[in-house]
C-alpha cells in the first residue's frame, strides 16, 4: 500500500494526540468531507435565541464606515476582510466569531442590516469549506450563536437569495460542529462550542438530537471545569467571565424556548457569580492573572446583573487559589495557587498580588499581551512580570516552548486570619529548587496600611529580586538616599513604600491590561543576596497622611 506522503510530512515526529489531529485536519480539508456535510436545508429557523449583551453603537458606526477593531487590531473592511488574515490569531478568531454583529444590530438601521448581510455573504463565499481557524470548534460555535441571535436583524425575508445561502451554511456548519463537539479541547473554549451546538438544536428544525447531546456535554464540562468554590480550573479571570456569560446565554435560550433549565447549570451560575466579583478591583475591572485582561467593567456589570445572584465577593477561594483582602478603599487580590498545567495561558505568578485604592490601580502584574508578539507573550508569563519574588532571575514555574507549563510548585498553601477588620494572609510555595518562598501580607481595617514579609527558607539560589509593578498612571520617585519610594495616584493621593532587607530601586516595566496594547510603566525593585538558610525582606505601603 502506498504511503500518503502529505500526511507523513505533516505528522512525522508528532505526539499521538497531535498526529490524530493532523489526520482529522487532512480529512476535514478534503473535498470529500465537504460532500459528507451536505444534507437537508431548512426553509426557516424555529426561532432565534435572545442576546442579552448590548452592542456598542460607536463600533457599529465604525463598521459602517469600513473599519472594525477586534482583539486590539484594526481591520479594514474595504473589499471584504475574508481574503486577508489579521496579524494575530486572536484577532482572526474574533473576526470569524462575529460577536461584532451585535454592534451593527444595536444601530437598528437598514444600512446596518445590509452591511451585516454583505459581510456574512462574503464569509460564506470565502469559507464554505473547512479551515483550521475559521472552523475551529469554539470559533464555529460562537459564529453560529451570533448568527442565530441576529436572525431577525438580518431580515432574511427581504432577501430570499441571501436567506437560502444563510440557511444552507448554518446547517452545514452545524453538522460539522455536531461531529467534533465531543472531541474539543477540554478548556474554556468547549463552552463556546457546546453553546453553538445547543443553539443549533434549538433553532434548526429536526435537530433535537443535537440539543440533547449538547446538554449532556455541557453537564460534563461543568463538572470537569468549574471548581467547588465557583472558579474556573484555568484560573484566568477573563476566561471565568466568558464561561459565565456562555451559561447565562444558554439559560436565557432555554427560558425563551420554554424548556426547563437544568439544575446543574443554575448551580454553576450561583457559584461563579460571587467568584467573578472576587476578581474585581476598585475600578470594576478584573485583576490580571493567568492570561487575563482588565475587561470592560460595564460588561462585567451586565453579566453579574444577568446572573441575578446576590452573593458577595468571596474573600477566600481555596480551590481556585485566590485570596481577596478588602478594607476601607483598598482591595488586594493575591494568587495563592499553582498555575494549571493543562492551560497554555497560565502564568508563573504564584504569590503575586494586585492592589487598588478606590477606583485606581496601584500595584499590578504586567498582564497578557496576546499572540501578536510571541516574545512579549512569553516574557509576560514569567514570574518577573508579576508583583512577587524571583530567585536568580528564574520563574517559579517553567513556561515551556510549547506554551504549556512544565515544572511548577508542588507545595502551595495559604492561611488567612481576620480580627477587628484587620486581615493577615500567609502563603508559601516551593517553586525554587532548594527553597520555600513564604509571603505574609497584612491589611489594616482602614485600608491605609499594607505590610508584607517575604522569606526564602533553604539553601538554594544566590540572589533574590522582589518586584512591585506599578500601573502606568502612577507617579513615582525615589527619595534622596533611596530609602523609600513616593507614589502619587492620579487623584493626587500619595503612598510611601519602605523596605528592609534589600536595596530599593526603580526600573522600567510594561503593562498590558488590554488585548495587544502595550504601555510603559515603572516597577519598584528590592534586591539582594541570599543569606544562608533564611533570607527575610520586610516592606510596607502607607498612605501619606494616613494611620501608621
Amino acid at each position: 500500500m502506498r504511503r500518503n506522503t502529505s500526511f507523513h510530512d505533516i505528522a512525522a515526529g508528532l505526539p499521538p494526540a497531535r498526529r490524530w489531529r493532523a489526520v482529522r485536519h487532512l480529512l476535514y480539508g478534503s473535498p470529500l468531507y465537504g460532500l459528507l456535510l451536505k444534507g437537508r436545508v431548512p426553509d426557516k429557523l424555529r426561532g432565534a435565541p435572545p442576546d442579552p449583551w448590548p452592542g456598542d453603537p460607536a463600533i457599529g458606526a465604525a463598521i459602517l464606515k469600513g473599519q472594525l477593531t477586534v482583539a486590539g487590531q484594526s481591520i479594514s473592511l474595504a473589499g471584504g476582510p475574508w481574503t486577508r488574515s489579521p496579524e494575530s490569531s486572536e484577532a482572526a478568531a474574533a473576526l470569524h466569531a462575529f460577536a461584532w454583529l451585535a454592534d451593527l444590530r444595536t444601530l437598528g438601521s437598514k444600512a446596518a442590516g445590509k452591511r451585516a448581510r454583505k459581510l456574512i455573504g462574503g464569509w460564506i463565499e470565502t469559507h464554505s469549506r473547512w479551515s483550521a481557524l475559521a472552523w475551529r470548534p469554539d470559533v464555529l460555535g460562537k459564529r453560529l450563536s451570533h448568527w442565530f441571535c441576529s436572525h431577525d436583524f438580518l431580515c432574511l425575508d427581504e432577501d430570499p437569495a441571501f436567506r437560502a445561502k444563510f440557511l444552507s451554511s448554518v446547517a452545514t456548519q452545524a453538522r460539522h460542529l455536531q461531529r467534533v463537539c465531543a472531541k474539543v479541547e477540554k478548556d474554556a473554549g468547549a463552552f463556546a462550542a457546546i453553546k453553538g451546538l445547543i443553539h443549533s438544536g434549538i433553532c434548526l428544525p429536526g435537530w433535537e438530537k443535537a440539543l440533547d447531546g449538547g446538554r449532556k456535554l455541557l453537564d460534563q464540562e461543568i463538572s470537569r471545569q468549574i471548581l467547588p468554590d465557583g472558579g474556573h480550573f484555568q484560573r484566568c479571570p477573563s476566561l471565568h467571565l466568558r464561561v459565565l456569560a456562555h451559561l447565562l446565554d444558554l439559560r436565557g435560550s432555554f427560558v425563551a424556548a420554554q424548556v426547563e433549565v437544568p439544575v446543574s447549570w443554575q448551580r454553576a451560575i450561583d457559584k461563579m457569580a460571587p467568584m467573578l466579583r472576587s476578581f474585581r478591583l476598585g475600578d470594576g475591572g478584573l485583576a490580571l492573572f493567568n492570561g487575563g485582561n482588565e475587561e470592560d467593567a460595564r460588561h462585567i456589570d451586565v453579566v453579574l446583573a444577568g446572573a441575578g445572584v446576590r452573593g458577595k465577593a468571596l474573600s477566600s477561594a481555596p480551590h481556585s487559589g485566590f485570596q481577596r483582602l478588602a478594607a476601607g478603599r483598598t482591595v488586594i487580590i493575591a494568587d495563592t495557587g499553582a498555575p494549571p498545567a493543562a492551560s497554555f495561558l497560565a502564568h508563573a505568578g504564584t504569590l503575586s498580588f494586585e492592589m487598588s485604592v478606590g477606583k485606581e490601580r496601584l500595584i499590578v502584574n504586567c498582564g497578557a499581551l496576546g499572540d501578536s508578539d510571541p516574545a512579549w507573550r512569553f516574557a509576560t508569563r514569567a514570574t518577573a512580570a508579576h508583583s512577587t519574588l524571583t530567585v536568580d532571575g528564574a520563574s517559579s514555574s517553567e513556561v515551556r516552548a510549547d506554551a504549556h507549563i512544565g515544572r511548577r510548585p508542588a507545595d502551595v498553601a495559604s492561611n488567612r486570619k481576620e480580627a477587628d477588620g484587620n486581615i493577615w494572609l500567609e502563603a508559601r510555595h516551593d517553586g525554587y529548587p532548594g527553597l520555600v518562598h513564604h509571603r505574609r501580607l497584612y491589611l489594616d481595617a482602614c485600608g491605609e496600611d499594607v505590610r508584607g514579609e517575604d522569606i526564602l527558607a533553604g539553601s538554594g539560589g544566590r540572589e533574590f529580586t522582589l518586584r512591585f509593578h506599578l500601573h502606568p498612571l502612577i507617579g513615582v520617585s525615589l527619595t534622596e538616599g533611596g530609602s523609600a519610594v513616593l507614589l502619587r495616584l492620579p487623584s493626587g493621593v500619595g503612598w510611601r513604600f519602605l523596605a528592609d532587607g534589600g536595596a530599593i530601586g526603580l526600573e522600567e516595566s510594561i503593562y498590558a491590561g488590554r488585548p495587544n496594547t502595550l504601555r510603559r510603566c515603572s516597577q519598584i525593585v528590592v534586591s539582594g543576596p541570599l543569606d544562608g538558610s533564611r533570607t527575610t525582606v520586610k516592606w510596607a505601603l502607607h498612605r501619606e497622611g494616613g494611620r501608621r
